[in-house]
């Protein structure tokens, strides 16, 4: 994922978001529907989540220093893992809470046009914003489904802006069948009912946020396919005849830690293998960019020894 990407459907999101929040809290001072109190929050939320993201963005392009050697980059995890929280407080129990009370003391919905218009508003502002999220993320998406992209997506950004927006949208649909049916029926209890719809969707948003950005935070490897550019471009099948064993970790979403043990023959020179090592470092940065700190150490292979199994002294699967 491009960051310029990332923060054109932060910055979308924010906006709309905003307009949102306002336009919601209006409904709810004239209207009292508790459905609108909650999607106002709920909007006031997502647009505290978009700020954070931005400050997580920047925060992480300041430059490696002596105490953080390996540079801010999981800095975006961070405030990631901030979003989930907040939005499973401030929008999501805070909801369960509204829609609660609601159902326990129901009044009608006044002045519904209010309510309707301003839900009618938010869905073409969220459908905006949700438009930009997925144009943004197509190229990084490739051929993986939604899914997969959110699940295995190394930037936080755009997988937390999509299902913010997506999640925006049911919940504006839950709200607009709530009034409706409050307004029909004459029984507030429905406005209650939808507010509760809302912050049960909010708290399992959350919680998808947060495992997902949990792993980030403890150190993923690189993905399936950077995995397979990197041992090709490794492996010359000549100064360097195989990987004896290899570890990656992002330390950012575009910065990619590889630290390997690579087989080189017997008779090579120092000189020869400090060679084969930088030579080796730079086919890897031009097959995978992301891999920007690679440490490489050089050994001789030894069949005997590896089809002995793993030395409980070693490296775990090194040999």
């Amino acid at each position: 994922m491009s960051t310029s990407g990332g923060s054109r459907a932060i910055v979308a999101a924010l906006g709309a978001n905003l307009a949102i929040a306002v336009a919601k809290f209006v409904a709810f001072a004239f209207s009292g529907s508790s459905s609108m109190l909650a999607e106002g929050v709920h909007s006031l939320a997502d647009s505290g989540n978009q700020v954070l993201l931005l400050v997580g963005g920047r925060r992480a392009r300041r430059a490696a220093d002596g105490e953080h050697p390996f540079g801010y980059g999981r800095e975006r995890y961070i405030y990631g893992f901030l979003v989930s929280i907040v939005l499973f407080t401030l929008g999501g129990v805070f909801a369960l809470y509204e829609g609660y009370e609601k159902i326990r003391t129901p009044h009608p919905v006044d002045h519904w046009y209010w309510p309707v218009g301003v839900l009618v508003f938010a869905v073409v502002a969220e459908g905006f914003s949700f438009r930009t999220a997925v144009h943004e993320s197509r190229p990084a998406k490739g051929d993986r489904s939604w899914v997969q992209f959110v699940r295995t997506a190394k930037a936080p950004e755009l997988p937390v802006v999509l299902l913010e927006d997506f999640g925006a949208l049911i919940g504006l649909v839950l709200a607009l069948i709530g009034v409706g049916l409050a307004v029909l029926t004459g029984h507030g209890v429905w406005d209650g009912v939808g507010t509760l719809g809302i912050g049960v969707l909010l708290v399992c948003i959350a919680v998808v946020l947060a495992v997902e950005t949990k792993s980030l935070l403890l150190g993923e490897s690189a993905g399936a396919d950077a995995l397979e550019r990197i041992r090709a471009a490794l492996v010359d099948g000549g100064s360097v005849t195989r990987i004896i064993h290899m570890r990656t970790l992002h330390l950012g979403p575009e910065e990619l830690l590889v630290a390997a043990k690579i087989a080189v023959p017997a008779e090579a020179t120092a000189a020869g293998v400090a060679a084969t090592i930088n030579a080796a470092e730079a086919r890897v940065r031009a097959a995978e960019p992301s891999a920007r700190v690679i440490y490489l150490e050089p050994d001789v292979y030894d069949e005997a020894r590896a089809a002995a199994g793993p030395d409980p002294a070693a490296t775990p699967g090194g040999r």
